[in-house]
Parts: structure tokens; C-alpha cells; sequence
């Protein structure tokens, strides 16, 4: 994570200087061009006028000239330090990251079956991105036979979630509305806030919505009894239809933050109808393996130091414990007292009559032991 934050605290260094040199450039050339307009309408108010000021206006273009010539060396001398910046981003990458992670692996982890459950993988991750050409060219090369309707859900999902990001709640709505009944049964909150979400669209429009949206607002009687609090909200803020609602003490209906809001919890309830996890398994993994790596590469570099062979061997067994954080956590976890070794469906945790709980290994080396 160190690694991370240095990397970064760099990139924001170059970026800093970016904004800063764009915001120059802009101001520079547009003093420039004014100084050159201004210095063009003299000249040509004053070369008919007076002969003998042709000395005065050589004088005046040679040091329009210098002005000119100084303010581009100064841009590309900027311009040039910007350049060494960021090849301190590489050389910052270089230092803190190791580019050979290939002594992590394991010889012949993608064997035939593997690499099938990895393709699909990715096919469903591009599904959930919405590029659907990535993932059916991937099917192509890779010989995977995808089910149609495997891919109309997420066509469905990804459709609706693109009108959420430009604020256009029908397609929404109509999908709320027609899985009404599974929505409820598990206590999602979605139908309520999009018709809340579509309710505060006609608040927006000021009294020329009043009677639309009085009437609108009979779509939150189903929600009358868990959402009562909420409903008098935008009840009340009727009252102030005619001086703004932006004017009023329920200005906070208008947060933009809700609209993001609204995709999260509409992507989280239509993954949880379809059977799905919120996100994507690739995506999940990559991350875990972006936390795990530096510490595996660090425990291979000792094995590697101390000749300690064979400690690492397993393929579905880590020689240390990683922390990936109470985020990747989707179910618990039993490590037998005993025999310090995480419990599995061969080896079951058992309780004891006593209560304490041991590893079914732990408990058959009891048995063998006359215990």
C-alpha cells in the first residue's frame, strides 16, 4: 500500500503541473494575441498619417517580437519540466513495484478445465461492462457456447443503467414495477426512491408540474407504511413549489449525489433478483491478488534465501496467512485449534461433548491415539 500511495503522491505532482502549465499556456496566448491586435489597429491607424514614425513602429515590433520569442521559451521550458515529471512516475513505478511476479506462479494452474472457468469469467465480466462485441468475440476464439439467455439480463441491466447515468428514470420504473413482488420480499428499497426520484424531476419544474404532481404521488400509497417519514417529506415541500424548491428548507431533495445512489442500489437489488453477485468475480479476484502479491513475492523471496524447500508446493494452499480486509469476507472461516489448519468439506469442524470444537481430522488422531 506504501508502494501505492508513493506512486500516486507522484502522479498527483504531474497532474498539479498539467492543470497549472494548461491554465498558463491559455492566459499567455490570449495576452498575446491582444498585445499583437492592439499593436495591428495602431499601425494602421497611424501608417497614413505619419511618415516618419516608421522608426518608432520598427522599434515597437522588434520588442513585440522579443515578448513573443520570450514567452515561448518560457512555455517550452515548462513544458520540458513537465516531460522530466513524468519520468519520475516510471521511475517511481520501477522502484516501488517489482515488474517480475511470474516466481508467484504455478506451473500448470490453467489446465484444460481452468481455463474454461476463466474465459467464462471474463465473458461475464464484459457482459456486466456492457461490451457485448469483447464478449462474444471471446467466445469465438475461445470456443465457449454461451446461452442467449445468459446474455439478455445483462443486455436488460446494462440498458437501464446507462438512462439511470443521464437521469432518465422510465426504463427503471418499468422494470421496478414488473418485479415488484420479489423487490418486496427482499425488503428493496429501489421502486420507492426511483418514484421519490422521479416525483422531486416534477418538483424541479415549479407550479406548472403542481397538478402532475399531486397526482403522481399516488404511486407511494404501497410504500405509505415503511417509507412514512420520507412521503411526508415531499409532501410538505409542495408548499414551496412557487418560490423553488432550490429556494426552500427541502433544498436537500436536490442532491446530485442521489442519482449515483440510485445505480448503486438499483445494480446491487438486480444482481441479488438474478442470482448474482454485486460485482463482478473478476474483478474481485484481481483485487485480492493486487493485496496478496507484494506479500507472497516477499515470502518467496525468503523461502528462496533460506533453501527452504518444499514449503510451498500445494496449489490450492498459501504458505502464510493473507489479509484481504473485511471486504472479501462472504462467509466465515474455522481453523481447528488443534491441528491450526482452516476446516473444508472433507474435514469438517466436529463438536466435542464438551463443547469445544476440533477439525474431523484432529478428532480421528484422537481416536488412533486411545483418547
Amino acid at each position: 500500500m506504501d508502494q501505492c500511495v508513493t506512486v500516486e503522491r507522484e502522479l498527483e505532482k504531474v497532474l498539479q503541473k498539467f492543470s497549472g502549465y494548461g491554465q498558463l499556456c491559455e492566459r499567455s496566448l490570449e495576452e498575446l494575441i491582444q498585445y499583437a491586435g492592439g499593436l495591428r489597429r495602431e499601425i494602421l491607424q497611424t501608417e497614413n498619417q505619419d511618415r516618419d514614425l516608421s522608426g518608432t513602429i520598427s522599434l515597437v515590433m522588434t520588442q513585440c517580437c522579443k515578448r513573443i520569442k520570450d514567452t515561448v521559451q518560457k512555455l517550452a521550458s515548462d513544458h520540458k519540466d513537465i516531460h522530466s515529471s513524468v519520468s519520475r512516475v516510471g521511475k517511481a513505478i520501477d522502484k516501488n513495484f517489482d515488474s517480475d511476479i511470474s516466481s508467484v506462479g504455478i506451473d500448470g494452474c490453467w489446465q484444460a478445465d481452468s481455463q474454461r472457468i476463466l474465459n467464462e469469467v471474463m465473458v461475464e465480466h464484459f457482459f456486466r461492462q456492457g461490451m457485448l462485441d469483447v464478449a462474444e468475440e471471446l467466445c469465438q476464439e475461445s470456443g465457449l457456447s454461451i446461452d442467449q439467455s445468459q446474455k439478455e439480463p445483462f443486455v436488460e441491466l446494462n440498458r437501464i443503467l446507462e438512462a439511470l447515468k443521464v437521469r432518465v428514470l422510465r426504463p427503471a420504473l418499468e422494470w421496478a414495477v414488473s418485479n415488484r413482488e420479489m423487490l418486496m420480499a427482499q425488503n428493496s428499497s429501489l421502486e420507492f426512491k426511483l418514484h421519490r426520484l422521479y416525483f422531486i424531476s416534477l418538483l424541479m419544474g415549479g407550479t406548472a408540474n403542481q397538478r402532475e404532481a399531486l397526482q403522481y404521488a399516488k404511486n407511494f400509497q404501497p410504500f405509505a407504511l415503511n417509507h412514512q417519514k420520507d412521503i411526508q417529506v415531499l409532501m410538505g415541500s409542495l408548499v414551496y413549489l412557487r418560490q423553488g424548491i432550490e429556494n426552500s428548507p427541502y433544498v436537500h431533495l436536490l442532491d446530485a449525489n442521489q442519482w449515483a445512489d440510485i445505480c448503486d442500489i438499483f445494480t446491487r437489488d438486480a444482481c441479488a433478483l438474478l442470482g448474482l453477485s454485486v460485482e463482478s468475480p473478476l474483478s474481485v479476484s484481481f483485487s485480492a491478488g493486487c493485496v496478496a502479491l507484494p506479500a507472497l513475492i516477499n515470502i518467496k523471496a525468503v523461502i528462496e534465501q533460506r533453501q527452504c524447500t518444499g514449503v510451498w508446493n500445494q496449489k490450492d494452499e498459501l504458505p502464510i496467512e493473507v489479509d484481504l480486509g473485511k471486504k472479501c469476507w462472504y462467509h466465515s472461516i474455522f481453523a481447528c485449534p488443534i491441528l491450526r489448519q482452516q476446516t473444508t468439506d472433507n474435514n469438517p469442524p466436529m463438536k466435542l461433548v464438551c463443547g469445544h470444537i476440533i477439525s474431523r481430522d484432529a478428532l480421528n488422531k484422537m481416536f488412533n491415539g486411545s483418547k
